[in-house]
């Protein structure tokens, strides 16, 4: 993806093939010395016995410029907490890891449902949110980056260009967003982005007219991937999707926040490939079919905030418009393929065409059925004001159960 092509609509940054990645790392290393950088990794305890995430450690290693590591653990017993601390023991970076199904963290919710907080439903983004808490209790971060734990094509570069346009004190950029060409095993991945999110804007400003948030949108090469950073400055004021909304739902709000100007996207890898979700057809709450319901409603959330007015008679015609230009990408995407030497399934994708055509429908008909839904957690500044000490608290019930629960061995089954 060696170009120079720029959209016009935010930054994007390429690898040129110019400059030896080494020279990025002494710089990143000289940020550091005044602007402590610190890596979130949202983690399921099943992604401790993958394939991909030993080898994310080991390259994290190499990591010089990190100042801390917060690992998000999800789904974990008690005896698996104390497996996840002996697994990350060999990051030579300060860590920690928070242990989201702990029971301090169980009365920490329920101390922030008696101060009148709704359950926060469980997924990424309630361990996103997490983690962001407990790093801005820290107060010693000027960056912030994620990315999943999940990736089997991951190397140290990827995090080096990933946080260098927020990390350089001398650029405006307030916000980075990782892409990559989704190619893997002979096939053009890439599914929901594909099939779903770039029609379906295509689609929108077919039916709604012109928008500056849809050509914002658009302007992403990889609007759904896992890995941005971030000023820590901007997090207090994030407001992140409980759903599997996430990426669309950061980029939404650094829409509103800080503007095009603020954001850039930079290539981070030659080749990306990770845990492929399964379509799960015939189960609405579950894989890409959850994921698509999901990534369309926050889609029509944030329009509906600026202004657009939704009707049936509106998802009706976006579900007809955005059927017609799914096919029509899926022709350049076939030939795209071919001419690559790549493969792709026509009969499977035009299948997931028409399951994301339903959804569209129905996730239009859970945001038009449910208008007083409240589809984010809340942000950290809302949160600080209903009781000041929570930041402290959490980051001392974090404590605790580290000192209490200590490692035990790590062994892959």
């Amino acid at each position: 993806m060696a170009d120079f092509h720029q959209n016009g609509n935010i930054a994007q940054f390429h690898n040129l093939r110019t400059r030896p990645i080494e020279e990025l790392i002494y710089e990143l290393e000289t940020f550091a010395q005044t602007r402590k950088i610190t890596l979130i990794l949202p983690a399921l305890y099943s992604e401790l016995e993958g394939p991909a995430l030993s080898n994310i450690i080991a390259e994290l290693s190499k990591v010089s410029y990190l100042h801390r590591i917060i690992i998000g653990l999800d789904r974990a017993t008690e005896e698996q907490y104390r497996k996840a601390q002996s697994f990350f023991m060999d990051l030579p970076q300060d860590h920690v890891v928070l242990w989201n199904d702990s029971p301090r963290m169980k009365a920490f919710e329920a101390k922030m449902r008696d101060l009148g907080f709704t359950d926060i439903e469980l997924g990424k983004g309630k361990n996103v949110w997490t983690c962001i808490g407990y790093l801005i209790a820290c107060a010693d971060s000027s960056v912030m980056a994620i990315h999943d734990c999940d990736i089997l094509t991951y190397n140290r570069e990827m995090l080096a260009r990933l946080v260098y346009p927020v990390a350089n004190p001398s650029f405006p950029y307030q916000l980075s967003k990782g892409f990559y060409p989704r190619v893997g095993g002979g096939k053009l991945n890439g599914r929901v982005t594909r099939l779903l999110v770039s029609p379906l804007l295509i689609a929108l400003k077919k039916v709604i007219g012109d928008r500056d948030y849809i050509d914002y949108l658009r302007a992403f090469r990889y609007p759904l991937s896992g890995e941005f950073a971030l000023r820590v400055q901007t997090l207090p004021d994030l407001r992140i999707p409980s759903d599997w909304g996430l990426e669309i739902g950061v980029l939404s709000e650094a829409w509103r926040n800080m503007g095009p100007n603020s954001v850039c996207q930079v290539e981070i890898a030659d080749t990306y490939d990770h845990k492929h979700q399964d379509v799960s057809r015939e189960e609405a709450s579950a894989g890409l079919n959850r994921m698509s319901t999901d990534i369309c409603k926050s889609i029509f959330r944030k329009l509906a905030a600026d202004g657009t007015v939704f009707t049936p008679n509106i998802f009706r015609t976006l579900k007809a418009t955005y059927y017609r230009r799914a096919l029509d990408l899926l022709e350049v995407y076939a030939a795209d393929a071919k001419m690559n030497g790549l493969n792709i399934d026509r009969h499977a994708e035009e299948q997931t065409i028409e399951l994301f055509a339903e959804n569209i429908m129905r996730a239009g008909q859970i945001f038009l059925d449910t208008p007083h839904e409240t589809p984010f957690i809340a942000n950290w500044n809302r949160v600080n004001a209903a009781d000041p000490n929570l930041l402290s608290d959490l980051k001392s019930l974090v404590a605790a159960d580290e000192r209490e629960f200590a490692p035990v061995p790590f062994a892959t089954a």
